[in-house]
């Protein structure tokens, strides 16, 4: 198994649903953003999901955009995502996935920037925007540098579009769930469900729900069927306005939703 699939395993030994949480490199400046993601692998998070900020963050909510503009206006340059992986993962062992926009990669170069996140310890790429039949040279520099692969799937996917993702993707299928931009709400949309049915039965030996996901009782929910919750704007919020400290609160708040008082999720 990868480091991200043995990750999601231990957590479910532990009787837990994987907590997967998202912050962008270099907000509210580059060290500060290292510490915080520390502190998520410190108080709950499993798998940290790092992300560089970007021009047109077609996915992302105004908390999130928010906080990639200011990054991006204070001199955030791809440099500095490495940088931050060194320091992250020399200081935990807690797996880190890049979730970054496509042309990021393709301006560095696919084969650079695979070798680059390998060298800085990182665990593999979350690819929001490009599909696996546009990825053959990720999916190839993936293969060779042993990185995960993590791609989208969303309540609108066709059948064979599913068979795609799941053939392709390694470390978990990211269940978008809800079509729109991240964010908070208040319900979660039950198509989230339908769809990690869907996937299992594609044959999706993982599956982790994240799109609006923000509170304790929605991870609690999500993990019934799921194999771990991600989260993204509650904790940019919660670093934005309590510094690392409330981040941490926060992530230790949110990991209580992680725990499973039934069975595990049924896989294929």
């Amino acid at each position: 198994m990868s480091r991200v699939e043995d990750a999601i395993a231990r957590a479910a030994a532990d009787g837990r649903g994987a907590f997967i949480g998202y912050l962008p490199v270099g907000f509210p400046d580059l060290q500060t953003s290292i510490d915080a993601a520390v502190a998520l692998a410190e108080n709950g998070v499993d798998i940290i999901e790092l992300g560089p900020p970007y021009s047109d963050p077609v996915m992302d909510g105004p908390i999130i955009q928010e906080a990639t503009n200011a990054a991006l206006e204070a001199g955030f340059r791809t440099e500095h995502l490495f940088t931050a992986l060194r320091e992250i993962t020399a200081r935990t062992d807690v797996p880190v996935l890049v979730m970054t926009y496509w042309n990021l990669v393709v301006q560095r170069g696919v084969d650079r920037y695979a070798d680059e996140v390998r060298a800085a310890g990182g665990a593999g790429l979350i690819t929001p925007d490009i599909t696996p039949d546009a990825a053959a040279d990720w999916i190839a520099a993936a293969e060779r540098t042993g990185l995960d692969r993590v791609f989208l799937a969303a309540p609108t996917s066709t059948d064979d579009r599913l068979d795609l993702i799941v053939g392709a993707t390694t470390g978990f299928v990211y269940t978008v769930s809800t079509m729109g931009i991240t964010g908070e709400r208040a319900e979660l949309d039950k198509a989230a469900r339908a769809l990690v049915g869907r996937l299992r039965a594609h044959g999706a030996a993982r599956a982790c729900v994240g799109i609006g996901v923000s509170s304790a009782e929605h991870i609690a929910s999500i993990v019934e069927y799921a194999d771990g919750a991600i989260v993204g704007t509650a904790l940019v919020r919660a670093l934005r306005d309590g510094g690392v400290e409330g981040l941490a609160e926060k992530t230790r708040e949110l990991a209580a939703g992680t725990v499973r008082h039934g069975a595990a999720p049924e896989r294929n």
